[in-house]
């Protein structure tokens, strides 16, 4: 019979995971087949550790707690879980209940149909509007400059065969998007439409740094497109400052030295400026990326793993 995984990673939702745990728990229930659910607490400050170790309580042989020294994001949390699991099918899902765990059972129907990998699209999106323009944005982004294709990138209520699951660990990235990753490993994909409801309480994690930090890993951890046009670009800029130089130069011998176009020299010399800049900047982020993977520090710590074999296992991930 198959086995489920659920994976939650959580920081700072004492407000919602009550809520959370008991329409997670009748949701699955309903579905009449094993389940595990693994809780990843990623360094929350507030009672969410507290209420977590409350559920292990209440469902000791179904709720497992991976509890995080340090806050390490949200996709580290998920990668612990997924090396902890030990279903055969893995469905990630966030804490804050905007996707419903009532919609569950549409992903395991779509394993159960013979898909690999089943990401989902919201319907109907409570976000602001900000947030939902910029996601069009990033999502127009990703298929532009890369081989993904997602209907959106931004809904983390996906399921995952093992082997998939398997991939993704071994792969040992650190800066990685793991739905991305998937979607590569995948053989036979397929998205499902799931419903999307207003945060019930709390603020989003996320804010406006962290989702261009996100997608910035996501564009330069699967294409290198944009050292490609950057490398274009730049070879445009330099043709027409050749240019520039020329005409300067003729004109000098010509009509004469120039007091007048001082300004627009400057200007001019402040935009390459600035293009160099940006390129050093971009050609740090992939290095940047080449020194963690070489670097060999722990991608995170957890301080403990909380499970009914073994309530005091205590555990040094390296």
């Amino acid at each position: 019979m198959l086995l489920l995984s659920i994976v939650i990673p959580v920081y700072n939702e004492e407000e919602n995971l009550p809520t959370l745990f008991q329409r997670l728990a009748s949701a699955l229930d309903s579905l009449k087949t094993p389940y595990e659910i693994i809780f990843t607490n990623d360094g929350s400050r507030d009672r969410s550790l507290t209420l977590l170790q409350e559920f292990h309580t209440q469902r000791p042989q179904q709720v497992r707690i991976i509890d995080f020294q340090g806050n390490y994001g949200q996709h580290m949390a998920i990668i612990a879980a997924f090396e902890q699991a030990r279903g055969d099918t893995i469905i990630t899902l966030d804490a804050d209940l905007q996707n419903p765990p009532e919609e569950i059972g549409k992903l395991v129907d779509a394993i159960r149909a013979g898909h690999d990998y089943v990401g989902s699209y919201r319907t109907q999106r409570q976000d602001s509007f900000w947030r939902r323009w910029m996601s069009r944005c990033i999502n127009w982004l990703r298929e532009s400059i890369t081989n993904i294709h997602m209907r959106d990138q931004g809904c983390m209520m996906r399921a995952y065969t093992r082997p998939i699951v398997e991939q993704i660990i071994n792969s040992r990235e650190r800066s990685t998007f793991i739905p991305a990753l998937a979607w590569q490993f995948s053989m036979n994909p397929t998205e499902v439409e799931v419903r999307h409801e207003a945060r019930a309480a709390g603020t989003s994690k996320y804010n406006l740094y962290s989702l261009i930090r996100l997608n910035f890993d996501l564009i330069t951890g699967f294409s290198l497109v944009p050292l490609q046009l950057f490398t274009i670009f730049g070879l445009a800029v330099s043709f027409l400052s050749g240019l520039l130089v020329v005409y300067m130069m003729l004109r000098r011998f010509i009509i004469g030295p120039e007091a007048e176009g001082l300004f627009t020299l400057v200007a001019i010399l402040i935009f390459l400026i600035s293009v160099a800049i940006t390129g050093i900047g971009l050609i740090g982020e992939y290095v940047g990326r080449l020194s963690q993977l070489v670097s060999q520090r722990p991608r995170f710590v957890i301080r403990q793993i909380i499970e009914a074999s073994d309530d005091q296992d205590t555990r040094l991930r390296l």
